[in-house]
């Protein structure tokens, strides 16, 4: 009886924490799908506007680069292109 009363109060704290939450919209441009496809499938999409003002066109290139030759994204280098264009004209510093 304890384990079913702990599971369902763990799941309803879970359930508040993330009910605070705000959905992260970015700008609908030109490869925002492959951004949403394939970024948010490791990480939240609020590191692209956290680390927008700090990021130049070099910069973009680069975390694109780490993300799959470091973290392991698979992404090929056609879709890396269009998420880095993307990054680089709407987020770019």
């Amino acid at each position: 009886m304890r384990s079913v009363l702990a599971l369902a109060l763990g799941a309803l704290m879970v359930g508040t924490a993330n009910a605070d939450e705000q959905s992260i919209s970015l700008k609908n441009a030109p490869g925002l799908r492959e951004v949403e496809g394939n970024c948010a499938a490791c990480h939240s999409l609020d590191y692209i506007q956290m680390n927008s003002p700090f990021l130049n066109a070099a910069g973009w290139d680069a975390e694109v680069t780490k993300m799959i030759k470091t973290f392991g994204a698979p992404i090929d280098d056609d879709v890396a292109k269009t998420i880095a264009d993307y990054l680089k004209a709407n987020y770019g510093s």
